[in-house]
Order: structure tokens, then sequence, then C-alpha cells
């Protein structure tokens, strides 16, 4: 059985997207991306709400850009032979391979996701994400703090729940990126 990670970078002040601008300095580096790649290896399937999905297709491509260092190609790789389901009521196709879009987020789907699989899957996107911690199935949060306070916007962790979670890992990065993993109790 799979885990269903949600992990996201975040602002020193707890949001996943921030109501101007971006989430600031820390996580554009190769020490961090060889580190993402390292971690979400094992992930074979993301599950995104539009938005995000279309932030991330974006590594459809990547490979073939010889401006690309080779961590940004491995990344690429890694990505494109996941499956990727879009959660939207909007889009009307997508432009990856591998790629599926479900009409609504249904919790016993993605249950049963994760009992199919041998491999862990990743929620992405806060208000997608919100969406699988009501309904109980994230296992594990993956946080990248940034070294900024944007004051507003989409928070990482939904309100009106509350989690009781253990710290497993934690790493800080030259960049002043922190990186936080949480299982659930």
């Amino acid at each position: 059985m799979g885990k269903l990670v949600y992990s996201m970078i975040t602002s020193l002040d707890g949001y996943a997207v921030a109501a101007e601008g971006d989430l600031g300095h820390g996580a554009d580096d190769e020490e961090v991306h060889t580190f993402v790649g390292e971690v979400f290896d094992g992930v074979r399937t993301y599950l995104y709400g539009r938005r995000m999905y279309e932030t991330m297709v974006f590594w459809e491509t990547a490979h073939a850009d010889p401006e690309h260092p080779p961590f940004v190609v491995d990344y690429a790789r890694a990505w494109q032979r996941a499956e990727k389901v879009v959660h939207s009521t909007t889009l009307t196709s997508v432009s990856s391979a591998r790629t599926r879009i479900e009409r609504s987020f249904d919790p016993a789907a993605v249950r049963r996701l994760k009992e199919d699989s041998e491999h862990d899957l990743s929620v992405d996107g806060p208000t997608l994400a919100a969406q699988a911690i009501a309904a109980g199935l994230v296992d594990e949060y993956h946080l990248f703090v940034t070294t900024s306070v944007v004051g507003g916007g989409t928070r990482f962790f939904p309100d009106g729940v509350r989690l009781d979670l253990e710290l497993v890992e934690e790493r800080s990065f030259r960049s002043g990126l922190v990186y936080t993993r949480y299982r659930t109790r």
C-alpha cells in the first residue's frame, strides 16, 4: 500500500500560495532540486488540481531544453514516468502523457488508489490537499519552508482541521530553506 504525501513550498508564515508575488528565496537551487528529486523518487502517482497541474506540466518538456542542467532533466524524467490525475471541472484536455482528468475529488477512489499502489502518491496544491486532509487520507506532510513572510494567501494547512503530527525528519539548506517531514499519529 502506498502512502499519500502532501508537499509544497511554503512561506515562513505558513502560506503555500502568496496573495501577492512569490513565496520567496530558497527553493530554486541545485541542492534543493536534487533533494526533492531524491525524496519523491518513490512517487509514481501525482494528484493535482488544475492550477497546480498547469504549473507542473512544465516538466513534460523540460528535458528537451539543452540549457537545463542535469538535475532539472533528471527531475523531468521522473515526473514524466509518473501517473498524473488532474481534478478539475473546467479542464477539457491535458498536455502531458500518463495523465487523466477526474471531475471531482472522490475520497473513496483515492483510498483505493493508495491500497492498490506499490508506490507512494503525492497530492499537490493546497486546495486539493485540503480535501484529502479533511478525508483523513494524507499520511505524511513534507514542508519546504522559505525564509520569507508573505502576509497572506492560501495556507498550507486548511482551517478547521486538527492534526497531531510526529516530526520524523528535518534538514536545512545553504539557501536558508528548511525541510520538515511529519507523519500522522
